[in-house]
C-alpha cells in the first residue's frame, strides 16, 4: 500500500513539474512571437493605434485651419474687389 502512494506521490510531482515546464515554455513562446511581430511591424513601417490616432488629430486641425484660412482670404480678396 505504502508503494502505491509512492507512485502516486512520484507521477503527482512528475506531473506537477511538466505543467509549470510546459507554462514556462508557453511563455517564452508567447514572448518570441510578440517580439517577432513587433520588430515586423517596425520593418513594415506600421505604426500603432495611438500614433495613429495622434496624427488623424493633429490632420484634422490642419485640415479646420486650413479652412479659416481660405474664408479670410476669401473674404480679404472680396475687400479688396470692392475697393
Amino acid at each position: 500500500m505504502q508503494s502505491q502512494n509512492r507512485i502516486f506521490d512520484d507521477l503527482a510531482r512528475l506531473s506537477g513539474g511538466a505543467l509549470s515546464a510546459l507554462s514556462g515554455l508557453k511563455q517564452e513562446i508567447e514572448a518570441m512571437i510578440r517580439d517577432r511581430l513587433e520588430r515586423v511591424m517596425a520593418d513594415g513601417g506600421y505604426v500603432r493605434r495611438e500614433e495613429f490616432d495622434v496624427v488623424r488629430a493633429m490632420a484634422a486641425e490642419a485640415r479646420a485651419e486650413q479652412e479659416r484660412l481660405s474664408t479670410r482670404v476669401a473674404e480679404l480678396e472680396r475687400k479688396l474687389e470692392a475697393r
